[in-house]
């Protein structure tokens, strides 16, 4: 297994299928499965190396099968902090410690460029995500915020993980 930074010739169609894929086993029970369903392929290319954000992906002999970003908080209020926003697996790669060392080379990278605290968002109903977080050194910080994915409200829950 590899794990490295995009590069111009990843197929970018491949790195979406895995959010997609992750997104559509993660959170069945958790978002309505009609909106789940009706993920059209190919949705997360456009924020692919966008905003800020740098992306890597964790290869099995050359295909994509895990993606993470991460960046320097989205969050005016923990502006000191860095932020992992995303940590992904197709579905058939989970359980096999791919997802931890993706999380830990987020966490690398972030420590490297000067950030003691890192910070997540993870639905409160993810127990899995939010068990897998805590088995990292992450905290829920008692931040939350609302959001509506597919018409159903939920509420994501801010984790911290400091030097």
């Amino acid at each position: 297994m590899e794990i490295r930074h995009i590069n111009p010739d990843d197929d970018l169609v491949a790195v979406s299928e895995v959010y997609e894929k992750s997104w559509k086993y993660a959170y069945r029970s958790i978002i309505p499965d009609e909106y789940l369903d009706s993920i059209p392929a190919g949705k997360w290319i456009n924020g692919i190396n966008k905003n800020g954000r740098t992306d890597i992906i964790a290869l099995d002999g050359g295909k994509i099968i895990g993606a993470a970003s991460f960046c320097p908080s989205r969050w005016e209020k923990f502006g000191s902090c860095g932020e992992i926003v995303s940590v992904y697996l197709l579905p058939e790669y989970t359980g096999r410690g791919i997802g931890s060392e993706l999380l830990r080379e987020c966490i690398r990278e972030l420590e490297w460029l000067g950030f003691r605290s890192i910070l997540l968002w993870v639905l409160e109903e993810n127990v899995p995500a939010r068990r897998f977080y805590e088995k990292h050194g992450f905290v829920d910080t008692g931040d939350s915020m609302d959001d509506n994915i597919g018409g159903r409200d939920l509420r994501e829950i801010m984790y911290i993980r400091r030097e």
